[in-house]
């Protein structure tokens, strides 16, 4: 059984389309970098419903220690130090995915 990780970004008023555009830069880099990885997907909202984010991280891993291994590889912390200081607001998730 695998995992599924979904980060969830509000981003502060003050995120500009160049910030996001960094962010989404980085996170593209990721799937080549991270050899844990086996499925990985991003994006803007698209501003469909109520109760929103403006950016999910969706990953899917093996197992815990392939979500640790992404988690803290040095690629996705790089990241994470650009996301940081633009956040709003953040949720995550993992859960197991059927077999």
């Amino acid at each position: 059984m695998g995992i599924r990780h979904i980060a969830l970004f509000s981003w502060r008023d003050d995120v500009t389309q160049a910030q996001v555009a960094e962010v989404e830069a980085l996170l593209a880099g990721l799937p080549g970098t991270v050899p844990a990885l086996r499925s990985y997907a991003f994006g803007p909202d698209l501003g469909l419903g109520e109760g929103r984010h403006d950016f999910a991280v969706v990953a899917d891993l093996d197992d815990e220690a392939g979500f640790a291994a992404y988690r803290d590889h040095p690629a996705h912390q790089a990241a994470l130090k650009v996301i940081r200081p633009m956040l709003a607001g953040r949720a995550a998730v993992q859960f197991r995915l059927p077999a």
